[in-house]
């Protein structure tokens, strides 16, 4: 046990005295929001705390660089916020989610703690309000916050994520690219397609999703910081903005620059809306591979057994020997998940009151969360499940050469009419279509056998 548990000390604040955790970090600020919001447990997530101590830390810099904070100062306030950046002080975050719908709580949570690791371990002594905010509010911390998290976790995990997945699904579609099976429109059999073919467009898919969310970068490079309370920038330098991007972009390699306009930045969250859409669009088409391999690999007796997913786990308490798609049914509950969180960010993004959003916590709580899973799940999904499934060829020729609708091929000779004759006689006495049709029209073996070419079929033409 450690030696202060349990015991108490007192800090002052401009509401007066308020006891807190002898050991904790934050002060008397920190300690009132505990104690308001004692609603769900739910933290900021380890990004966001990330970013504000990368915004901590530049915003000393930039405030030592325009001549307002002394050096001895300035120092102290960024190697304290290097370490809440590198998550040395995550344990000091205790705030839940749902508090002050501007996060102005977990601002002064940033300030105090940071304030309290410069006084004690640096010898300068730190104000969170006078030093460790200065030239910021929580006006502006809080919404830029939001957009370096969510550009830096979008850059370092969803995207590289998701460019893993894309690469894994075309090498799968190269490795099968001869491999034809029965289509299914309506979950019904349809014309020919090959496996690379079916595989190609899951690819595009995720290709398409990097495009989008790599088109929201530039706005959500753009920080509200220097902005201040309502987006006038009062009491922060008319350079501060451009200078704390500077700083910031060099400490990250990350391309931030100020706001256009701060009014906008301040009073909405349209960019984190916009991004969270495109996330939602990336958890539908994930939705959908997720769903196409789960119906591929059912059975493997009674479904349509056409690949065999990896054998992760047990499938079963009771079954002996039943093995389930179980990354392909985690995929989907995160894409339920990200769909849900849109939804909710939707509704935060309304909640921009003149000249400031008031749930600001929210947005940044579910944003990061869809950005996390969103990478972990395209992971899971390339590795554990397309890399590694197999194709059972007896199972998809036995269907492709029973499959009635190739007679769609010989529409152009015979007609629709005695092509779906043909279908209709050839799926009622479980015959193959070439054998039907060379009893019901005067077409020869050689024809019959060039127009029904399952392989030729996947090309195209007339």
């Amino acid at each position: 046990m450690a030696k202060d548990a349990g015991r108490t000390r007192v800090e002052r604040d401009s509401m007066g005295k308020l006891t807190v955790p002898a050991d904790a970090l934050w002060g008397a600020q920190t300690q009132r929001a505990v104690e308001n919001f004692p609603i769900s447990g739910l933290r900021l997530p380890r990004a966001f705390i990330r970013a504000l101590g990368l915004i901590k830390g530049s915003a000393a810099g930039a405030n030592r660089q325009l001549g307002l904070l002394e050096e001895t100062k300035a120092n102290a306030i960024r190697a304290a916020a290097d370490e809440v950046a590198a998550g040395a002080c995550d344990a000091h975050f205790p705030i839940d989610v749902f508090q002050t719908g501007s996060g102005t709580s977990t601002n002064m949570n940033a300030n105090e703690v940071i304030a309290r690791i410069a006084s004690d371990r640096f010898g300068a002594r730190i104000h969170p309000n006078d030093d460790v905010n200065m030239s910021q509010s929580s006006n502006d911390v809080i919404p830029t916050a939001i957009h370096v998290s969510a550009a830096l976790a979008v850059t370092d995990t969803l995207l590289p994520a998701l460019h893993h997945l894309a690469d894994v699904m075309e090498r799968k579609a190269t490795e099968l690219d001869d491999v034809v099976k029965t289509g299914r429109t309506h979950l019904m059999d349809a014309m020919p397609v090959r496996l690379d073919q079916e595989i190609g467009g899951w690819a595009r898919q995720m290709r398409l999703g990097i495009e989008r969310i790599e088109s929201c970068l530039p706005r959500l490079r753009a920080l509200a910081q220097g902005g201040t309370a309502v987006g006038t920038g009062i009491n922060a330098p008319q350079k501060f903005g451009s200078t704390f991007a500077a700083l910031l972009a060099e400490r990250t390699g990350v391309a931030f620059e100020p706001s256009a306009d701060y009014f906008e930045s301040l009073s909405t969250q349209d960019t984190a809306v916009e991004l969270s859409g495109q996330l939602k669009v990336l958890a539908v088409g994930l939705m959908k591979i997720a769903n196409d391999l789960r119906w591929m690999n059912s059975g493997p007796l009674a479904g349509l057994g056409e690949i065999t997913l990896p054998a992760l786990q047990p499938g079963s308490s009771i079954m002996p020997g039943k093995v389930n798609p179980v990354v392909p049914e985690a995929v989907t509950m995160v894409a339920a998940q990200v769909i849900g969180n849109d939804a909710t960010i939707t509704l935060a993004g309304q909640s921009g009151n003149f000249q400031l959003n008031v749930m600001l916590p929210l947005i940044a709580y579910n944003l990061l969360q869809s950005i996390e899973i969103l990478g972990s799940a395209s992971r899971a999904l390339a590795d554990n499940a397309i890399a590694g499934f197999t194709v059972n060829h007896e199972r998809l020729a036995a269907a492709l050469d029973r499959n009635p609708i190739l007679v769609t091929a010989l529409n152009p000779v015979i007609g629709y009419e005695k092509g779906a004759a043909i279908a209709k006689k050839a799926y009622a006495e479980q015959r193959p279509i070439r054998e039907v049709a060379a009893e019901m029209t005067d077409l020869d073996e050689d024809e019959l056998k060039r127009r029904l070419d399952a392989v030729a079929l996947t090309r195209g033409g007339a």
